[in-house]
């Protein structure tokens, strides 16, 4: 972990005597010792008999997207808390990197779907860079207990409590335990601690709900295509259900495969560089018809996958052999879902995935019985509708019918009304977090097919036009940039690398970076990624800052980060369905 640490090591005085061992600090009774009194930690109080304390040594992770490969040992403390006047007990699993390793940190790790944590995956990425790290179970009875479960308290009745808890207040509580708790651990005194956030997905939300909400908790935060913006998110999953729907035509899964194959092949090379990697979508929007792909052959073996749904329960689907050719209602089908939600009127209510994303949200199912391709309702849009808006306890919607985009638009007005203080989560003012010297990494996968890329794109500009409204376009860019900091991700999907674009990078030590600029002061003018898979894996890249675009020269051996104005323009939307501004 020494080595790992590099350029981070002595970065901060460690106080605890380098003669403390983790098999010293690693008990049961020095964790009790720990504790901070209620007055540290805003009221809430700990439940002493649920302290448990186990030492870990020797531990190793092979790495995911947000951290590479790394050998550790730590102490794993769990404990439970209650909120003053409530009976619910909250529970928190920390894991404190052995004395001689601790840097002064603190990490949060924040979950994704309807998880407010991603279970221990997330934390060895604290405990190598010398942070101790933790999660929270949200006071939803346990860690593997998610959100959706205890919502509604019966049908039609919100549990408030659970609601507010997954919208900010627990990690919030998280952070403010966690902080106090490993600064008595360590014995460090008033010594400054370091606090940082990463999350992806709804790990990213979670992250943005603190920094705009809890401005001096933070140093600083690595946020990755956030789940943001709840209304507007969860039903356009279900977008591509209804253009299908209206259209009364569903694609064989072959089909769509196919014009995203074909995307890719036509807008690899418009960054200067053929590599199997599209990393400039805008060009790709400017300079490819969908249309195009009409005609062309596709073929599919038959093939059976099975999906681990969010319930940790598992569902196979098989798929017969498919040959055909793409029809013209099937390219008319993705260009219509390429170009986003409009109301029936033609006025724009939200944005769709890039092209060469994947059409995971428009997938069809296969009735053998009558040997055609019927609607597949996406439980990510259906769950929220049935659940969180009709307040139903129900998994999904058993139809579509009647379902219009005018259908989809009032959806997305009523879930960004009803949840506009919990999980809207895009308040655009962050001069308290900026004053307070706070810094963001925020990354987004370019191809992602889960949450659009243009989705980060635009909160990053409602930003930058609300806090620095004074200022031109390029003044304006440079000062948010100078804290804030957005990375598209050339050919990356949700939080992960791509199958079908395996040879575009990723940035793998981004808390590294931000620790560096944070502490060190190491401006990250350009983001360090690396390919994980694939013909070029290994190969060092890096990533150009929002609003500059990569584009290759020298045969494609040399990058430059460009600015070109038709190219920001196909980023930038006017959501004209609704009277309020949609940050």
């Amino acid at each position: 972990m020494r080595t790992a640490l590099g350029v981070l090591a002595g970065a901060t005085t460690i106080a605890l005597s380098k003669a403390a061992s983790l098999a010293d600090v690693c008990t049961t009774s020095h964790a009790k010792s720990s504790l901070p009194s209620s007055d540290e930690i805003e009221g809430l109080e700990i439940d002493t008999s649920s302290i448990t304390a186990g030492a870990v040594y020797n531990a190793s992770t092979s790495g995911s997207y947000f951290f590479p490969a790394a050998s550790y040992s730590y102490c794993n403390v769990t404990l439970s808390y209650t909120r003053p006047g409530l009976d619910t007990p909250f529970l928190l699993e920390l894991w404190l990197p052995a004395p001689e390793d601790y840097q002064n940190r603190w990490l949060s790790t924040g979950g994704g779907g309807f998880a407010i944590n991603s279970g221990s995956s997330s934390l060895p990425g604290g405990v190598m860079y010398g942070a101790a790290a933790g999660i929270t179970d949200g006071g939803f009875g346990g860690f593997d207990t998610q959100f959706d479960a205890v919502f509604l308290e019966a049908n039609g009745t919100i549990n408030y409590e659970a609601l507010y808890s997954f919208g900010y207040l627990a990690h919030h509580e998280l952070t403010v335990v966690g902080k106090a708790f490993s600064r008595n651990f360590y014995s460090v005194g008033d010594s400054k601690i370091y606090a940082y956030y990463q999350g992806c997905s709804e790990g990213g939300r979670e992250g943005w709900s603190q920094v705009q909400r809890y401005a001096d908790q933070w140093d600083g935060a690595v946020i990755g295509a956030p789940a943001f913006r709840y209304g507007q998110q969860q039903v356009n999953h279900l977008y591509p259900d209804v253009v299908e729907h209206t259209l009364g035509y569903y694609p064989p899964t072959c089909e769509l495969e196919k014009i995203v194959n074909l995307t890719i092949a036509a807008c690899d090379a418009l960054d200067g560089r053929v590599d199997g990697v599209v990393a400039r979508t805008d060009l790709c929007k400017l300079h490819f018809n969908v249309n195009s792909t009409v005609g062309a052959p596709y073929s599919c073996p038959a093939s059976t996958s099975t999906t681990v749904l969010k319930k940790r329960t598992s569902m196979s689907n098989t798929t017969p052999a498919q040959n055909g050719t793409v029809s013209a209602i099937g390219a008319a089908a993705a260009s219509k879902m390429l170009d986003g939600l409009r109301t029936l009127d033609g006025r724009r209510a939200y944005i769709w995935y890039q092209p060469s994303s994947t059409f995971d949200d428009a997938q069809t199912q296969y009735n053998y019985d009558t040997g055609k391709w019927e609607l597949d309702i996406t439980s990510l849009g259906g769950e929220w509708v049935a659940r969180f808006l009709e307040l139903r306890d129900a998994d999904n919607l058993s139809s579509l019918d009647n379902v219009t985009y005018d259908t989809l638009k009032e959806w997305m007005e009523l879930g960004w009304q009803r949840y506009e203080d919990s999980l809207q989560t895009t308040w655009p003012d962050l001069t308290p977090f900026q004053s307070a010297g706070g810094k963001i990494i925020h990354v987004h996968g370019e191809s992602d097919p889960s949450i659009p890329t243009g989705s980060s794109v635009h909160y990053h500009e409602s930003v930058r036009q609300i806090m620095y409204p004074g200022m031109s376009f390029n003044e304006s860019s440079e000062a948010l940039n100078e804290w804030n900091r957005l990375y598209l991700i050339p050919g990356a999907a949700h939080c992960a690398s791509s199958t079908t674009q395996p040879n575009g990078p990723f940035p793998q030590t981004t808390l590294e970076t931000l620790i560096q600029w944070v502490e060190g002061g190491v401006f990250p003018t350009r983001l360090n990624a690396t390919v994980l898979a694939g013909e070029r894996e290994g190969e060092q890249q890096q990533l150009c800052a929002w609003p500059l675009r990569p584009l290759w020269k020298n045969n494609g051996t040399v990058m430059d980060c460009v600015f070109d104005e038709a190219s920001y323009k196909t980023w930038v939307y006017d959501f004209d369905a609704y009277k309020l501004p949609l940050y």
